[in-house]
């Protein structure tokens, strides 16, 4: 018989959200060199964070959101793979392995991650492709877990495995407790549709990522004179190369309308993941030089930051009448998605082998060809650049036009 006291970890409205659109999201971890034997390593870190562990499963009816509950049967066989890289090896291919790996759907019936090992990178270096559904956690959440299994972190002991999954009295009295509120749309601005352009047209099932770099500090400097931050920066640098991008195909565009998500978490832990997130849809201007286009987008961002909105009640509405779907693969009120997450400032490790590179995985969705992610790790800022190859097959020119930007603002 199942204990009574037994914690629910219930999926959020804005989980719901998340396994709706199906998107994966990951990270690679580039190692100096081939660390070993990762699955007995992962095998004995995992334990500390108890998500890993679980499924999402559906709850009987009138107890509410699914719920995740320990997986009986895990075997860590399964979700730790190893690839060898092709010639040449160098960061494109790895890139390339990489996308293949964020497009391939997790199975819902097991905890819902993969990591994969991949050798055969140039200079002997090896990297572990991590892979996780957004419905287990948003980026900063993938942060805490990344903490938990590098070598140093703080060692918890983990809770007796598996735990008995709750009963269906205790189910249907927490979802009494959490009664949704009625839907308010208070607080949110009225959306208004971007120019358009051809970066909003319905993605294939294929994504190809490339990258660019900047050095955090020359760019923090840059923004500062500005009066804005890094992501103001990093919003200057997308739109410029976007620009460009758009001119190359004899279009020209005054503003793009960017969704850029606010972290909403008051804390975060391994012990606490899911998404928190609200978004703000913020509409940046094109024209002018990197500096000047700067400091407006800054003062923009300044003011939408007071209120971000939370796309959930909407989604919910949407999703209940059921156009959710087909209003995201095709609306028109965003180019493109920009996300960018605060990642170690030192140097980490994983079984006793430096950690070189750390580099975000996102994709992109709805009506929306392109993408951008940008992730910081010991001085150095990553962005990947995920794309439809098959809708933007001058992914190569918004690529060196990122980097130029990049370069340009530093």
């Amino acid at each position: 018989m199942a204990r009574t006291d037994t914690p629910i970890d219930r999926a959020s409205a804005a989980d719901m959200m998340s396994l709706a659109s199906a998107m994966q999201v990951g990270a690679v971890i580039v190692l100096e060199r081939d660390p070993g034997d990762v699955v007995s390593l992962l095998a004995e870190r995992i334990r500390t964070v108890p998500r890993l562990r679980r499924r999402l499963v559906r709850t009987p009816f009138g107890c509410g959101r699914p719920i995740w509950v320990d997986d009986a049967g895990f075997d860590i066989a399964k979700h730790v793979d190893r690839l060898r890289c092709p010639s040449p090896g160098d960061e494109q291919a790895l890139l390339d392995i990489a996308s293949t790996l964020v497009t391939r759907p997790l199975p819902l019936s097991s905890p819902l991650w993969s990591a994969t090992l991949i050798t055969g990178l140039a200079g002997n270096r090896a990297a572990l492709v991590f892979v996780f559904h957004h419905v287990l956690s948003d980026g900063i959440g993938g942060l805490a877990v990344l903490a938990k299994l590098v070598d140093g972190a703080p060692r918890t002991e983990p809770a007796p495995f598996p735990a008995p999954a709750p009963s269906r009295g205790q189910l249907a009295k927490d979802t009494w407790f959490r009664l949704p509120r009625p839907i308010s749309f208070a607080g949110l601005r009225r959306p208004s549709a971007g120019a358009r352009c051809s970066l909003n047209q319905p993605t294939g099932p294929r994504r190809r990522q490339t990258m660019a770099r900047a050095d955090v500090s020359r760019l923090h400097t840059a923004a500062h004179r500005c009066g804005g931050t890094i992501n103001d920066a990093l919003l200057t640098a997308v739109t410029g190369a976007l620009a460009t991008l758009l001119a190359s195909r004899g279009e020209h565009v005054d503003e793009l309308v960017v969704s850029v998500p606010v972290s909403t978490r008051r804390m975060t832990t391994a012990d606490h993941l899911g998404n928190s997130t609200g978004v703000m849809p913020v509409a940046l201007p094109t024209s002018g030089t990197p500096p000047s286009r700067l400091a407006r987008i800054a003062a923009v961002t300044r003011s939408h930051k007071k209120s971000p909105a939370s796309v959930v009640p909407v989604f919910r509405l949407l999703k209940a009448i059921g156009v959710a779907e087909w209003l995201t693969n095709h609306q028109r009120l965003v180019h493109t998605f920009v996300t960018n997450v605060h990642g170690p400032d030192q140097p980490l490790s994983l079984g006793g082998t430096p950690i070189v590179g750390l580099l975000p995985l996102s994709a992109t969705t709805g009506n929306v060809t392109v993408a951008f992610a940008a992730l910081s790790y010991a001085g150095a800022l990553t962005v990947t650049v995920v794309a439809d190859p098959d809708r933007v097959p001058d992914l190569a020119v918004l690529t060196e036009a990122l980097q130029v930007e990049l370069d340009l603002l530093r």
